[in-house]
């Protein structure tokens, strides 16, 4: 039996001993997303040692990773290859792990052009609540038994059980990438955005926000080299040194860009989800950060204001989440996500209910565990 099979033999210990008498687990890779969600709960269930790639075949573009392995060597394996996780999953620090990755749900800068994690996921081995290994899904896109259940883990934030395993579709980086500078307003980089993606660019990512009082729009195009080329000629705006902006897209990738930056003060970082054609919003304060050509935009602001920007973003269309609180308190009583409609919370402590009978996983952490 080797190190792998042995952690994975123990996870399945741990957990039918904490299904038995009902104490609840957190359940943690490099622990780099805690501030995400509610606040964790529960006895530790470290995962990193269930780590590894099982199976990596460049030609079929598919990869099989355990849970516990660090994302940056997942993709460290990937571009030897030439080949990348193109929803672009944030690294908010060292140590991050895959399956954390998968149960955070979050993608990076360019998430509104080729897909989010869940697009990616093509099957899963999980240990529900019982302790049963079970096995979702396949290695390849045909391979549609179960499909939906392995997707649905992610952003499931843990809540559905442990994951062991997971197989992901991994795609070649693209051959040529640009990026663009403009000089706008918020309302007119909008405006660009909406024009633009209406035609047939290659389209990337973009990000929006103010510096010196001062707005700027950078739009990445990334794809065959003579369609980037022909696309920079169209656009116009200041084209950026190649290296430079890729350090930039990271650091906006990772939230380490000084613009996310909160200290002691009173304001946290909310993330407002709303169609990529919704109008500027009148959330009182700075300027926002927007990215995914319009679809997602942050803001910083007081918790206490949750119940304005809340109906601010579902006028839009949208819905907001208090991604990240300062370093001044929790703000009990402020929920981190948006209520659910009825209909689809039902859905949700349903599938809850049916794989973690007994609610020991990271209870609370979507959900409130009532």
């Amino acid at each position: 039996m080797d190190n792998n099979d042995n952690a994975l033999r123990q996870t399945v210990e741990r957990i039918r001993t904490a299904a038995a008498d009902a104490t609840p687990l957190c359940i943690r890779g490099g622990g780099t997303k805690d501030f995400y969600g509610e606040a964790p709960q529960g006895e530790l269930l470290d995962m990193r040692a269930l780590a590894g790639i099982t199976s990596y075949e460049p030609s079929e573009l598919v990869v099989t990773v355990r849970a516990g392995t660090p994302l940056a060597e997942l993709e460290a394996a990937l571009a030897e290859k030439g080949q990348c996780l193109p929803f672009e999953p944030p690294c908010f620090a060292s140590g991050g792990t895959v399956g954390g990755m998968v149960a955070a749900g979050l993608s990076g800068p360019a998430r509104a052009s080729v897909g989010s994690v869940r697009d990616y996921v093509l099957g899963a081995t999980l240990v529900n609540g019982r302790g049963e290994l079970l096995s979702f899904g396949g290695q390849v896109m045909k391979n549609v038994a179960g499909y939906d259940v392995s997707r649905v883990l992610a952003g499931s934030l843990g809540t559905l059980g442990v994951i062991a395993e997971v197989s992901l579709k991994v795609l070649p980086v693209p051959p040529a990438e640009a990026t663009l500078e403009f000089a706008c307003s918020q309302a007119d980089a909008l405006r660009l955005l909406n024009e633009w993606g209406g035609r047939p660019l290659p389209l990337n990512a973009s990000c929006w926000f103010e510096y010196a009082g001062a707005g700027a729009l950078y739009l990445r195009l990334r794809g065959a080299v003579a369609a980037v080329e022909a696309a920079c000629e169209h656009l116009g705006g200041e084209r950026k040194d190649n290296t430079r902006a890729a350090a930039d897209w990271q650091s906006l990738r990772d939230q380490q860009l000084p613009w996310f930056a909160i200290g002691e003060g009173p304001d946290a970082l909310w993330r407002v989800s709303v169609p990529q054609t919704a109008p500027v919003l009148s959330i009182d304060g700075a300027a926002p950060l927007i990215e995914w050509h319009g679809g997602q935009r942050w803001y910083k602001a007081p918790p206490s204001q949750a119940a304005r920007i809340r109906e601010i973003a579902r006028a839009a269309g949208g819905h907001a989440t208090l991604f990240r609180l300062p370093g001044s308190g929790m703000y009990e009583g402020v929920p981190r996500f948006d209520a659910l409609s009825a209909p689809v919370e039902r859905i949700q402590r349903a599938l809850m209910r049916e794989f973690d009978p007994h609610g020991i996983f990271n209870r609370g952490r979507l959900l409130s565990a009532n």
